[in-house]
Parts: structure tokens; sequence; C-alpha cells
């Protein structure tokens, strides 16, 4: 029995097996999908190179052609995450009127939010900063750029039409900003229980904060 066993084993750790066919066509954004859904699931801490390619179904050392680093993978993250952002910004600025640049900066700032507390782990990590390289973020930062710019010149339309109050067109523009990122922090942070925001209100208050801020900055 012995003399028998022998080969049994030497077979199953036979080096010269072939090994499991390759089967994904565009394994860079097999793995992006991948490390956004456990960013989805577990936060920017639960991704790594490594379960990205357990989710994938790849061996650990297949991503490294692509991503030879934790870095590189979530800067890619960081870019499809703002590209899915900016489709958001998109949609809602179809649907509201060129003519109406107040109406265009409200709808900026709700598809913010909206955005920001359907994706909370994928806001957080375009956001924060802390999660890649931002030197290696071209795409990301010039996004960044173009959100901002429209911003500037969406703000600049509404003052010339006569829809705003101040001319000081850059504090309209950070308060804008703060108002939204504060509100999407705050949910990020799980601070809406303890100031009485149910889970199911979150949506309705964040829409009914913005339009208090717009109230404030229009001239009626």
């Amino acid at each position: 029995m012995p003399a028998t066993a022998a080969p049994k084993r030497r077979a199953a750790k036979d080096p010269a097996a072939p090994p499991k066919p390759y089967h994904h066509g565009d394994l860079r954004r097999v793995l992006i999908e991948a490390a956004l859904q456990l960013a989805g699931e577990g936060g920017a801490a639960a991704v790594s190179v490594r379960e990205a390619a357990r989710r994938a179904g790849v061996s650990p050392g297949a991503p490294f052609r692509h991503f030879p680093s934790r870095d590189a993978l979530m800067t890619a993250v960081a870019g499809e995450a703002q590209q899915r952002f900016r489709a958001e910004i998109s949609a809602a600025l179809a649907e509201v009127p060129e003519a109406d640049p107040l109406a265009r900066f409200r709808a900026l700032g709700l598809a913010y939010l909206r955005w920001a507390m359907r994706n909370p782990a994928h806001f957080e990590i375009i956001s924060s900063g802390r999660y890649f390289v931002h030197d290696k973020a071209s795409d990301l930062s010039r996004d960044n750029a173009e959100v901002i710019d429209f911003t500037e010149r969406t703000l600049a339309d509404a003052y010339a039409l006569g829809q705003l109050r101040s001319g000081d067109l850059k504090r309209v523009q950070i308060a804008g900003r703060a108002l939204v990122y504060g509100f999407a922090r705050m949910n990020i942070d799980g601070h809406f229980p303890r100031w009485g925001i149910a889970e199911e209100e979150a949506a309705l208050t964040a829409e009914a904060i913005l339009d208090l801020f717009i109230e404030g900055i229009a001239k009626h």
C-alpha cells in the first residue's frame, strides 16, 4: 500500500500541472468593481489587492500587472467613484433649464447629497484624501477642478441675472460646499440619530436644509 500511495501524493503536487485558464476579458475593470464592492460592504479599510483578486476569482498575483500596490488600486477606485459621481450630477442637471442658474446650483447640491448618502464609503474615498496618492490621480483632480469651475460659473450667471443677494461668490460657494460636505460627513460618522433624524428621513432632511440655504442666498 505505501508503494502505491506515494505516486498519488506526487501527482497532486506536480508543478507541471497546467494553470487554471484566465477567464476575464478586462481584469483591471473587474478588480476595480470588486474593490468598489468591498468598500461598499466594509469601508475603505476592507479593500486590499489580495481580497479584490479573491473576489474577482483570480490568483493573488494576477492583479499586480495592473495594480502593483494598494495605493494604485485605491487611486483607480477613486477615479471610478468620481466618474459615477459626475454621472449623477449630469443626470440631475439635465432635468433643470439652463436659463435658471440658481436652480442648477440647487440641482448640483442635491445630486452631491444624494450620491454621497447612497454611497458613503465611495464618497469618503474620493473626499477624504487618506486612501490614495492625489498626485497620481490626474483624472480625479481634473474632474474636481471641472466641478468647481462649473459651480463658479453657475453662481456668476445667477448673480448676473439678479438671483443672488450677495456678490461675494467665493464665500457663497464655500458655504454651499461646507453645507453639503458637512451633511454627508454627518451621515458617514453616524451623527443623525443623536440629532433625531431617522434613516428614512435623511434624504428629505438633506433636501430641506439645501432649500433653506438656497432661500438664504436668493434675492427676493
